[in-house]
């Protein structure tokens, strides 16, 4: 049974990733029939969309929509690609820059959360070291309990921002970025589009999971 959910684990947490990789690279080929880069689409969107004050900036960090200093960032290979995969990738990001402009709730909810999240994290992260050390000076059950209790908290808001960003990037992806792509990608080329929105959201299930999956680890060990 151990053997079994340690496979489990690595394919739920391993293989979305892997598969992202490897679908958005297939696609990465450059292409002459495209008019432009990933950044020239996503500016050339922002303008055609009314989304003022939106810049588009190159990143070494992963393609990203940054809503404190509203910024579509890209990598190099999506910035200056001319390829599908490149084209998508960032009319995905302006997916979130739209969200924002429109007030999507779900990404004001996420941005709130992220900021409370990373705190509750590392919060967690130090009560659960911490009490059994609490627990000796005090020799207080109850006290125990609380500080357990704070931890969990501290996970389970960690978990509840991946569950909240599942709706943001599904919406992002097939509810605005691919209705854009449409009028901008060759026909033959939208299932490929899609394949890669898809690969993409992928990921952030496995993340959701991991999450949920790491707030039940550490729920089984206190039932011990």
């Amino acid at each position: 049974m151990v053997i079994v959910l340690v496979v489990l684990a690595l394919g739920i947490f391993i293989l979305p990733n892997l598969w992202a990789k490897w679908v958005l690279k297939r696609h990465t080929r450059g292409r002459d029939d495209y008019p432009g880069t990933g950044a020239e689409l996503a500016e050339h969107l922002l303008r055609r969309l009314g989304v003022d004050g939106v810049r588009v900036e190159r990143t070494e960090v992963g393609d990203h929509y940054d809503p404190e200093s509203r910024c579509v960032r890209l990598t190099p290979d999506h910035y200056d690609g001319r390829s599908l995969t490149a084209v998508t990738v960032a009319a995905h990001e302006v997916g979130h820059a739209i969200q924002h402009h429109e007030g999507y709730a779900p990404l004001l909810a996420r941005s709130r959360l992220v900021q409370v999240a990373q705190k509750a994290e590392k919060l967690g992260a130090i009560l659960m070291m911490a009490a059994p050390f609490l627990f000796v000076l005090t020799r207080l059950p109850g006290g125990l309990a609380v500080v357990i209790a704070m931890a969990v908290i501290s996970f389970g808001t960690a978990a509840l921002v991946h569950l909240v960003t599942l709706p943001v990037e599904f919406d992002a992806s097939f509810n605005r970025a691919l209705p854009l792509l449409k009028e901008y990608v060759p026909p033959y080329d939208m299932p490929g589009a899609r394949h890669v929105l898809t690969a993409c959201a992928f990921t952030y299930v496995a993340a959701s999971l991991a999450s949920v999956m790491n707030l039940g680890r550490w729920l089984v060990i206190l039932r011990r």
